[in-house]
């Protein structure tokens, strides 16, 4: 108020002590930048990103200097517009005030190391799509990829299917590729793969002997599959045991021990088929399968490849760009016996065809003839050449083979004009070209020989 004496406090008294040496209050102002440092920049950046580490905490003036009894409670920095008018931040901030430029960001910056932005991917043109490719009249009535699973048994889990299988192999100038994969109608309906395949190594060194089996069970009967894979390891068990024998006999071109040889273990595997089916009260018809084989020397001097079976699918050659049928029908009786088809080498002049209707004594039981198959064991050893494909595979394959021209030309034009064998991955996608009206399962191997 005008005229009101002057507040004690405000005036000060003679007889207060003076203050002990400071640091020379004059000093200040040479740290004009210090509010530069503290300012709305920073302040904010605290409230506004909690991850931030938060400033130093506020420890007192440097060691050595009286406290400052009108410096400002830490509380009030928290308060964006203020910082500027401190009387006194030396103390509060001293610690950045050796801090780098780069140290004070801007808010941009700062959330642009926080939270990285991951550049979005381009549409490249020109790709083409991961459909599955067909060839044909028109698109296949099913989709190309698998639609439903099999119901499963929770007891008889080992008895589950994969919808594909897929291997490969090198040995000497042969490289091999072999897939099995559900066709469009099992995929679509549910049903298990009725392909069996087994690849196999029996023995070691050049001495070895690799087996390649196709099964197909048959179609529409309760239990295919399991015959399938029943008859490939129960003749690639028998096999095995006689691996020895039978890679002297290829090495030394024995056509007629070969020949016999492997006529009985396919008679012996069916047998146990047989005797199979009358345990589970089925008709031997209903638990039966096709079976295609190759019996390959891993001997790399030795090109000789010998094929067996009993039942339907097919054996092709892919040779100079054309395709080979090696499997052509049974010859009627009295038919020229010389002549072995298109391709026929020196070991292929006498293939027979053998009523599996005969049991051998004491291996197989005796069967009512009209419950017997009718198929005929089918027998062929071939000599590759090099740049030959030779081509094994089950009904499913063979029958668009030979009853769509599109397809054996495709084939032949992707596995005939490589200098190297495809991976198995582009094997695969070979073997799933698809054809409208042929939905079986497929099951495949290819040899090529360089």
């Amino acid at each position: 108020m005008p005229g009101a004496p002057p507040r004690a406090r405000d005036t000060p008294s003679p007889n207060t002590p003076a203050r002990p040496d400071t640091p020379a209050r004059p000093e200040l102002p040479t740290l004009p930048d210090l509010s530069a440092l503290v300012g709305t920049t920073r302040v904010p950046e605290v409230h506004t990103f909690p991850n931030v580490p938060a400033p130093h905490a506020i420890t007192g003036p440097p060691e050595g200097s009286a406290a400052l009894p009108e410096l400002p409670e830490a509380s009030g920095l928290s308060d964006a517009s203020d910082p500027p008018s401190l009387p006194d931040a030396s103390g509060a901030f001293g610690a950045f005030a050796s801090d780098p430029p780069g140290a004070c960001e801007s808010a941009a910056s700062l959330e642009a190391a926080v939270v990285p932005q991951v550049p979005r991917p381009r549409r490249r043109e020109g790709v083409r799509s991961r459909a599955q490719e067909y060839v044909g009249q028109g698109p296949p009535t099913y989709e190309a990829e698998p639609t439903a699973w099999p119901a499963a048994d929770p007891g008889g889990l080992e008895d589950l299917v994969p919808d594909t299988v897929l291997d490969g192999a090198r040995y000497g100038a042969m490289t091999l590729r072999a897939v099995s994969l559900r066709g469009d109608s099992a995929r679509y309906r549910g049903e298990p793969r009725r392909d069996a395949l087994l690849t196999a190594r029996f023995g070691s060194g050049e001495g070895a002997v690799l087996l390649v089996a196709v099964a197909s069970g048959a179609r529409a009967a309760e239990g295919a599959h399991r015959a399938a894979r029943d008859i490939c390891a129960w003749l690639g068990g028998a096999v095995g045991r006689s691996h020895a024998r039978l890679g002297e006999d290829i090495r030394a071109g024995r056509r007629g021990e070969l020949r016999s040889g492997l006529h009985r273990l396919t008679d012996r595997s069916y047998g146990r088929l047989r005797t199979r089916a009358a345990e589970l009260g089925l008709p031997p018809a209903e638990y039966t399968a096709a079976l295609r084989c190759l019996l390959l020397p891993a001997d790399p001097r030795c090109r000789t490849r010998v094929f067996f079976g009993v039942g339907g699918g097919g054996l092709f050659r892919l040779r100079e760009g054309a395709w080979q049928d090696l499997d052509p029908a049974p010859r009627p009786a009295g038919a020229d016996q010389g002549a072995d088809g298109p391709g026929g080498d020196a070991l292929c002049d006498d293939r027979i065809t053998v009523d599996l209707g005969i049991p051998t004594p004491g291996t197989t039981p005796v069967i009512d003839p009209e419950e017997v198959p009718t198929e005929p064991f089918r027998f062929r050893a071939a000599v590759a050449r090099p740049g030959d494909a030779l081509l094994l595979c089950s009904a499913g394959l063979a029958e668009p083979l030979r009853g769509e021209p599109a397809l054996a030309d495709a084939l032949a034009e992707r596995w005939g004009t490589r200098a190297q064998p495809p991976g198995l991955a582009e094997f695969l996608s070979d073997a799933q070209l698809r054809v409208k009206g042929y939905a079986d399962d497929r099951t495949a191997a290819a040899i090529w020989e360089t």
